[in-house]
């Protein structure tokens, strides 16, 4: 009994020590990777979970091997200068429902490898010069419900792997022509319910592999010649809710896709032979197809307000014929009747002449 009891407690020092010893390593690794206070740490994913935490400002203590850091939801009003120094990991960053309104210079630097940024519900009303300077693997960024007014040739001038751009839902009413130059890759861009006024030649010069472009409920009332023409891959095109009258068929004609579905109604048309003969043109073209045609409702003229363009047919072109037709068969009859008239005071005047020639 008493060599078990030795054994016993032999066997128990051996374990105290055993912890003890490590002691420093289990605090060396605690001190290694800690956790923002009010933040929940993953360390077996590498998550660091800092939601609606009531947090005014980028912790400063994240671990440096952090792949997802969620900062959404809290009370962040500007993103300093190097506040993610050092999170070279960083895959995926969200900063939405703060209220940000000022992005520092480098304020994203170190961060090459993030593939994901969402600054969306925020106030940010322009973005810096070199916003995307240190973002080479970006994929996808959310920039949608800000204030942003313009946007210039520099802010994105660094994206060349963006893949997913959404601006909707801010106030930009003028976008530098050079604005997407560098954005070649770029597959969806989202830039619904801004207040754009016309979409002009070259904006999207680079946007071959362009698949989805939303641009509802904007101001637009007028699409370039060549606007559309470099976007080879597009299927989705959305343009309803704006300020569009009249389109011209060539305009679309030279979308040469496989299969471009078109969005364009809530639009404030006018309503005549000239825009019926455009939509059954373009209905005629095998690769593109306007998916809420029936939908589209008359403006103008008063007699045709709030009447389906599709439920007319070809009535707006017959209507025009007849008014042709109605107003030429007026011209000639009074160009005839004028001709009559003239000959008549011709003959007066001719019976006139011979009766003096009589007397003399």
């Amino acid at each position: 009994m008493r060599r078990r009891a030795e054994r016993k407690m032999s066997s128990s020092c051996c374990r105290m020590l055993s912890f003890v010893s490590l002691l420093p390593l289990l605090n060396a690794t605690a001190s290694f990777r800690p956790c923002p206070d009010s933040c929940l740490c993953y360390r077996s994913s590498d998550l660091v979970d800092c939601r609606s935490s009531g947090l005014d400002r980028v912790p400063a203590d994240v671990p440096r091997g952090t792949w997802l850091l969620d900062l959404s939801g809290n009370k962040v009003e500007d993103v300093h200068t190097r506040s993610f120094m050092g999170l070279w990991a960083l895959r995926i960053l969200l900063l939405s429902n703060n209220s940000i309104h000022t992005l520092h210079p480098q304020a994203l630097s170190s961060l090459q490898f993030l593939e994901r940024l969402d600054l969306s519900f925020n106030r940010l009303r322009s973005l810096p010069p070199d916003f995307t300077q240190s973002l080479s693997s970006l994929q996808e960024l959310r920039l949608d419900h800000n204030l942003l007014k313009h946007l210039d040739s520099a802010s994105l001038e660094d994206s060349d792997n963006l893949r997913k751009l959404d601006l909707s839902h801010n106030r930009i009413q003028v976008m530098d022509v050079r604005a997407f130059k560098s954005l070649s890759r770029l597959r969806l861009l989202n830039l619904q319910g801004n207040r754009l006024n016309v979409l002009v030649n070259g904006l999207l010069s680079r946007q071959q592999a362009l698949e989805v472009l939303l641009l509802g409920h904007n101001n637009i009332s007028t699409i370039e010649a060549e606007a559309l023409a470099p976007l080879r891959s597009l299927t989705l095109l959305g343009l309803h809710g704006n300020r569009l009258e009249h389109i011209k068929f060539k305009t679309f004609l030279k979308l040469q896709t496989t299969s471009t579905h078109i969005q364009m109604s809530r639009n404030p048309w006018i309503c005549d032979c000239d825009l019926q003969r455009v939509f059954g043109k373009i209905q005629h073209v095998r690769h593109l197809h306007v998916e809420d045609y029936k939908d589209i409702v008359c403006h103008a003229p008063p007699q045709q307000a709030g009447s389906l363009l599709a439920s007319m047919d070809s009535q707006l072109c017959m209507a025009e014929t007849a008014s042709v037709l109605v107003i030429t068969i007026t011209v000639m009859i009074a160009v005839i009747g004028a001709l009559i008239k003239a000959e008549r005071n011709r003959k007066n005047k001719q019976a006139a002449s011979d009766a003096e020639s009589a007397e003399k």
